[in-house]
């Protein structure tokens, strides 16, 4: 029996639930059996009203979903019910929101679920009723008791990218932007890459935060007094480091095949490559968790939410990527 992957239900008033009916339609191509944690009417009514047939069968336990999979779609009560309309975000739904991330981790820190993947949040309801992370991430950091930053990674086919500064104004990205923060976020991602990835030898690109990578100095100082001497930390524990580099050469096709992931100073700086060469594919994951966790690579899109256009290639991309990165993590051990 194949360990299912757990998915959350994300903010209901998004396309969490219309894009998992949909990676569920898309199970004869080769989808990894996959449980969610939702209440079971909201979802059943969501695909009645979509006019699309999918059984919805409620679940005791973890285990019982791959068993189910391939006649309907498993979900694990989350015991609250749900009343959100599509494109209406509701603070009264943060509960079964902030419960269903929980779940999620409590079963695949124990085992139960291989990996999990998490629908998008919207953090702003979540803050007004009283949620207090910055987002996502610190939050699963918090819950997996971990004590160094989580880091984010953007995948898809071709391109990982990971930048050290993330959700923080530009001008703020640079005062944060430090030696240490570029240490810590390659060495994480090394470690991922060999564990999670299955790179032997991970190669790193560094990226440059000012044009040209600075010129030597001529358009600005970062290069020389903060990203240079990272590379050098990071080179002096073994790893291969390649930089810091003009980023506006290192991410074309040729120069892609050098490295097997990129440092980037800033969240545009990473998410502009990855966005363009694969805008409906991307995945975003966790690195430095003691469990897989991946993403969609999109919002919760209120604009077109409940009308069943929602497009799903990128969860259905994050259901296979936990599930390869997961088995590739149990036989790393």
């Amino acid at each position: 029996m194949v360990i299912p992957l757990a998915v959350t239900m994300g903010e209901p008033a998004g396309i969490g639930g219309e894009i998992a009916l949909k990676a569920w339609l898309s199970r004869v191509h080769g989808i990894p059996p996959f449980y969610m944690i939702d209440d079971p009417d909201r979802l059943a009514a969501l695909a009645r009203d979509l006019g699309w047939q999918v059984p919805i069968r409620a679940i005791d336990a973890p285990d019982e979903a791959s068993a189910v999979f391939d006649e309907a779609l498993p979900v694990a009560p989350i015991g609250i019910t749900l009343r959100t309309r599509p494109a209406c975000p509701d603070p009264a739904a943060a509960k079964a929101v902030l419960g269903a991330i929980d779940a999620g981790v409590r079963d695949v820190m124990s085992g139960r679920a291989a990996a999990l993947v998490t629908n998008p949040i919207h953090k702003d309801t979540l803050y007004r009723a009283g949620f207090r992370y910055p987002g996502h991430t610190e939050y699963l950091g918090a819950l997996a008791g971990v004590t160094e930053a989580p880091v984010m990674m953007l995948a898809c086919p071709g391109l990982r990218v990971v930048p050290v500064t993330i959700h923080v104004a530009l001008r703020q990205a640079i005062q944060d932007l430090s030696t240490a923060a570029i240490v810590h976020v390659g060495r994480v991602t090394k470690a991922a890459l060999r564990q999670d990835f299955g790179v032997a030898a991970p190669t790193l690109a560094v990226a440059g935060l000012n044009p040209h990578a600075g010129e030597a100095g001529g358009l600005g100082r970062e290069e020389i007094e903060i990203i240079e001497p990272a590379i050098a930390e990071l080179r002096a524990a073994g790893i291969d480091v390649r930089g810091p580099l003009a980023a506006d050469t290192m991410f074309h096709a040729e120069a892609r095949g050098n490295y097997d992931a990129a440092l980037c100073m800033y969240h545009d700086q990473a998410l502009i490559p990855i966005k363009t060469i694969d805008f409906h594919g991307g995945v975003n994951i966790t690195l430095g968790l003691p469990f897989v966790r991946t993403s969609p690579d999109h919002g919760t899109a209120f604009a077109i939410a409940g009308r069943g256009i929602a497009r799903a290639e990128s969860l259905i991309a994050a259901l296979r990527l936990a599930a390869e990165m997961a088995t590739k993590r149990a036989s790393a051990v």
